[in-house]
């Protein structure tokens, strides 16, 4: 989503994450909301890896100082890579 500033002019802002596991065979309904993700489906494995991301995301992102709403959006994206690949 996209924000004004004074100058009328737009700012990128990244306000949150959607994950989605494909590989669900159980009739299980996985769902995950955290400040910054929400979380649906997936194996067990699966969606439990994507929850040990969120975990480690969060607490790259606390290490900036900043709110997600304040990171810029390719500093985001990195901080999501880096989570994703321990």
């Amino acid at each position: 989503m996209k924000r004004k500033t004074k100058k009328g002019t737009e700012k990128p802002q990244v306000l949150g994450f959607l994950g989605v596991g494909m590989d669900n065979q159980d009739a299980h309904k996985r769902i995950t909301q955290s400040d910054h993700f929400f979380l649906l489906g997936g194996s067990e494995e699966t969606h439990e890896r994507m929850q040990d991301t969120v975990v480690r995301f969060e607490e790259a992102l606390k290490r900036t100082g900043k709110p997600l709403s304040e990171t810029p959006p390719e500093q985001a994206v990195d901080l999501l890579r880096e989570a994703m690949d321990p």
